[in-house]
């Protein structure tokens, strides 16, 4: 009998930010994928895509022996959250990131466990390109079998991050309750059968949920998880990315899935040239908004929001909070009053420190 795979991904928090409350003139609520095993929301999809290998490895009689050796061409979040992953699992991991990625996230990568950080190429095409051309066929073990991991294109990872929406679902009735919030329950959302609970009959209404957008894995998986649960007329998705990094909102706006001709904000963890192709679908759906901030916007938020909430995440994070911010919110979301009830993933990241925020900070002058 096959051993159960474990779960390299947490169930995690959903608080009311009251400062932030404030701010935006509605109810805040932050669901804090920042406090994931890897430091980001990354942890829930890629981790999923491996088990589905992992799996599909098992069950091949003439793989079930072998053990799989991961490989990656992210040197940011998805490459930690493989890495972290393949820990659980008891399986190696080998990370191949372009020369341009920083020795801050060189050593991360390397402390988290990976047996192999490997930089080449000017560019992540070229990065990626010379894992799967060269790295894989050369580098595992005669006993392992290599397993390619993608940073956000895959079905089975935003299958991983639709389960973000299904726990803000069924969490959310409760911290209500904690905070004495006074909420009339909509009907019943319908159950599925994807693996994740369902929503129940007591859940309040969710006006909007605010989440980034680099490649789109996190987006298309709330997105799915809105429509499995029957959301899309009562809950607005609001896309959020930055300036110069705004695939989607540009592939949107043409109605055509373009490709950035480059990569032109300090936000480099939203730096997907294009989309995926299911983001971009999702990103014409009616129920779904897409807003572009500046870097300046990113970087004042981002240190606003350690100051206040005591969270310290990427810019990538940042330009959620930032429309609670700017005054941009009640603009966004349709009947916006002081019950407003929004949820903001607080996808985290671990491409920032101090230091870095003082450098981000010392760009905007006075």
């Amino acid at each position: 009998m096959m051993s159960r795979i474990k779960q390299p991904w947490i169930e995690t928090p959903l608080v009311r930010a009251t400062n932030l409350s404030k701010a935006a003139g509605c109810n805040v609520f932050l669901k804090l994928e920042n406090t994931q095993p890897s430091g980001s929301f990354k942890s829930r999809g890629i981790s999923n895509y491996m088990i589905s290998k992992l799996t599909a490895l098992r069950e091949n009689p003439n793989g079930a022996s072998a053990k799989a050796h991961f490989y990656s061409s992210s040197g940011a979040n998805a490459g930690l959250a493989c890495i972290y992953a393949a820990n659980v699992f008891g399986c190696r991991a080998t990370i191949v990131t372009p020369l341009s990625t920083s020795a801050f996230l060189v050593a991360k990568l390397k402390q988290a466990g990976a047996v192999q950080v490997i930089q080449h190429g000017d560019t992540w095409q070229e990065a990626e390109d010379y894992l799967r051309a060269t790295v894989m066929p050369s580098t595992a073990a005669a006993d392992e079998t290599p397993i390619y991991v993608p940073p956000f294109d895959a079905p089975e990872i935003w299958q991983g991050n639709a389960g973000i929406m299904y726990e803000t679902v069924r969490q959310l009735s409760s911290a209500m309750r904690h905070y004495a919030m006074n909420t009339t329950p909509p009907p019943a959302a319908a159950a599925t059968s994807n693996g994740h609970h369902a929503a129940t009959a007591d859940v309040p209404n969710i006006d909007a949920v605010i989440c980034s957008v680099g490649g789109g894995s996190m987006f298309c998986g709330l997105m799915q998880a809105i429509e499995e649960l029957q959301l899309k007329d009562r809950t607005q998705v609001i896309a959020v990315e930055a300036d110069g990094v705004d695939s989607l909102a540009q592939s949107v706006a043409k109605r055509e899935r373009i490709t950035l001709s480059r990569i032109g904000s300090l936000a480099t963890s939203l730096g997907a040239r294009r989309v995926a192709q299911r983001a971009f679908e999702y990103g014409l759906e009616k129920h779904v908004t897409t807003v572009v901030l500046s870097d300046a916007e990113a970087i004042r938020a981002c240190h606003r929001f350690a100051n206040e909430e005591h969270y310290l995440v990427e810019l990538a994070c940042a330009v959620c909070p930032a429309l609670c911010y700017n005054g941009k919110l009640p603009g966004l979301i349709s009947g916006f009053n002081e019950n407003t009830v929004v949820v903001i993933v607080v996808c985290g990241g671990s491409n920032i420190s101090f230091e870095m925020m003082e450098k981000f900070l010392a760009t905007l002058g006075d």
